[in-house]
């Protein structure tokens, strides 16, 4: 076992590598970059990821920048600098680091990472890490209770349909889960807005944030209500698609094991169908569903949640993620990349220990990593 894990935590070294070294050449072919970015706003062409420089920064930016002469502009290599003075572009491109070369940039990169230090935003006179750290209660929020609630009604959901395969029940849930899974999340908030928000019909869910103003000063009870107020809408755009899959995952994988000789060997020893149900069939049923809780969880975490984020204003990881690539922030785009993967690949490594807990015939470590 510790062998095994050694080399999985080995393996992620060169993955991660791979990732960032990958993103890297991407961004360096990629159109527009953070010193465009402060250009096309001193130009007036941009209001964009710019406009959110510091006042420190920003005002030092809007200082330094001078009427230069045509020949100047000219040799610029920045789209948009005519009439820039070039020390001043020079002093951009310092700012941002882009002075040195891309290997050079992307050494000092790995060091940094490697000491997990991630630099500062761009554009805001804040850390990355101090950024993730904002954005983590609204993506937390959003993941927990999504994942929670999928799987208490999903693995009820999808036990009785394994054993009522094929009746009235299943047929008629199949269909409502098949709808549910071919409306888009996104499109689905928007219903919901419109039926409940304000937006034709009712107004009784707010559309903003997580929790309503002065919550602070709110009873412990009604912070509560509150909150549960604010996350409902959210909370069941997110959950459709994935209630579907779940339901059927846990159909399938119970419908595959009752198919098996030990459980006929149970029915044939005289066990109830209850007992054959929760004393045989469950446990290896459930491994493949259990043993899937940390990645269903992260990737409510940190993916599912973009467009539910936007569509109800919540600030979470997922729209710092989005409008970082959007507006160039590019410390914050690897920094963000580097700490999703590095998760992502711990919790691939957590779901096969979880595997081997449930189910102690699993052995990684035998076979060839």
């Amino acid at each position: 076992m510790t062998a095994y894990i050694a080399r999985r935590i080995l393996l992620m070294i060169p993955t991660l590598l791979g990732i960032l070294f990958v993103s890297f050449v991407v961004v360096q072919f990629a159109p527009g970059g953070p010193v465009e970015r402060v250009i096309a706003q001193l130009s007036g062409a941009d209001t964009g990821g710019a406009s959110r420089i510091s006042g420190s920064s920003g005002g030092d930016f809007g200082a330094r920048a001078q009427v230069g002469a045509a020949g100047d502009a000219v040799n610029s290599k920045y789209r948009g600098a005519q009439g820039l003075d070039p020390a001043f572009i020079k002093s951009l491109e310092k700012q941002f680091g882009f002075d040195k070369p891309a290997p050079e940039r992307f050494l000092l990169m790995l060091w940094d990472y490697m000491r997990f230090d991630f630099g500062k935003s761009y554009f805001r006179d804040v850390s990355v890490l101090q950024l993730i750290k904002e954005k983590l209660p609204v993506s937390i929020s959003l993941g927990v209770w999504m994942t929670l609630i999928t799987y208490l009604i999903s693995i009820p959901l999808g036990i009785r349909k394994a054993v009522a395969d094929g009746s009235r029940f299943d047929v008629w849930t199949s269909g409502v889960i098949i709808i549910g899974f071919a409306i888009p999340g996104f499109l689905f908030a928007i219903l919901l807005i419109i039926l409940f928000a304000g937006g034709s019909f009712f107004s009784w869910f707010p559309l903003r944030g997580l929790t309503s103003d002065g919550w602070s000063n709110f009873p412990w009870y009604w912070k509560i209500i509150d909150y549960f107020w604010h996350i409902t809408l959210p909370l069941l755009s997110m959950i459709l698609g994935a209630f579907a899959t779940m339901t059927l995952l846990t159909k399938n994988s119970f419908l595959d094991e009752i198919r098996k000789q030990y459980v006929m060997t149970a029915r044939a020893k005289g066990c109830t169908e209850r007992q054959v149900l929760y004393n045989h069939i469950f446990r290896n049923a459930m491994l493949i569903v259990i043993a899937g809780f940390p990645g269903a969880f992260i990737h409510a975490f940190f993916s599912g949640s973009l467009l539910i984020e936007t569509i109800f204003s919540l600030d979470g990881l997922g729209l710092l993620g989005f409008e970082s690539v959007l507006n160039r922030d590019y410390p914050v785009v690897f920094g963000t990349l580097f700490i999703f993967s590095l998760v992502g690949l711990v919790v691939n490594l957590a779901s096969d220990l979880t595997y081997m807990w449930i189910d102690p015939r699993i052995d990684f470590e035998a076979r060839e990593v």
